[in-house]
């Protein structure tokens, strides 16, 4: 958030996972398709002046409805402006904070237990939160198995396994955001509209988008 973790207006804080290539036959890293900015993070050293820019983009505020319900999907590092709403509603001493009377539901996907981010910092927020008011689901999907099929568990089996809710969320107000690899929202698509039912799940779209309730940052 503008406060940043230590609340002093002059800390950014930035959730990086260093993109690495393995070749298949060797197994080894290589060098020469590694991300770049990724790994010039991470091999930065502590004390470090580095130019950054931004903030850019209208996606991924907060909204202005502070009794609206807020829906959350990430994967991975698309954890990190979720981390900042939560920050801001549930840690904060803020007016959004104090004002905002809404649900939140997270749902995170990850392959496993030890690749959840933050997890005691949520842990926390869900005591300062109102009775009910903070939901978080995960879905680690190398370790848990999904209710639909009987495979893996990934995002869009939570949002299938709860899907009367979701819709009833969604067409009571709420806003719903989506980050992470753009790989994931595919398969968060048509799972909405394998159980939307009788749903014009296309209209439907329209009308989320057009009401500023469907928000999606992928990379």
């Amino acid at each position: 958030t503008r406060y940043g973790d230590v609340l002093d207006g002059n800390t950014v804080s930035l959730c990086v996972r260093r993109a690495e290539y393995y070749d298949p036959v060797s197994g080894l890293v290589d060098p020469t398709k590694k991300g770049v900015c990724s790994n010039f993070l991470c091999d930065a050293e502590a004390g470090a002046q580095i130019d950054v820019a931004g903030p850019v983009g209208k996606t991924m505020l907060l909204p202005k409805d502070p009794n609206a319900d807020i829906i959350m999907v990430a994967t991975g590092t698309g954890i990190a402006p979720f981390r900042g709403f939560l920050h801001r509603l549930f840690m904060e001493q803020t007016v959004a904070g104090h004002l905002f009377s809404g649900k939140v539901w997270l749902v995170l996907g990850v392959p496993t237990t030890g690749g959840l981010l933050y997890k005691e910092e949520f842990d926390a927020m869900m005591k300062n939160a109102g009775p009910d008011q903070l939901r978080i689901d995960y879905a680690i999907s190398r370790e848990q198995f999904n209710t639909i099929d009987g495979g893996k568990r990934y995002v869009q089996h939570v949002i299938a396994e709860n899907a009367n809710e979701f819709f009833e969320r969604m067409n009571n107000g709420a806003t719903c955001y989506f980050c992470g690899l753009k790989g994931m929202m595919p398969p968060v698509l048509d799972t909405l509209e394998s159980v939307s039912g009788n749903v014009d799940f296309d209209g439907k779209m329209k009308e989320w988008k057009k009401n500023h309730q469907w928000h999606v940052e992928v990379y």
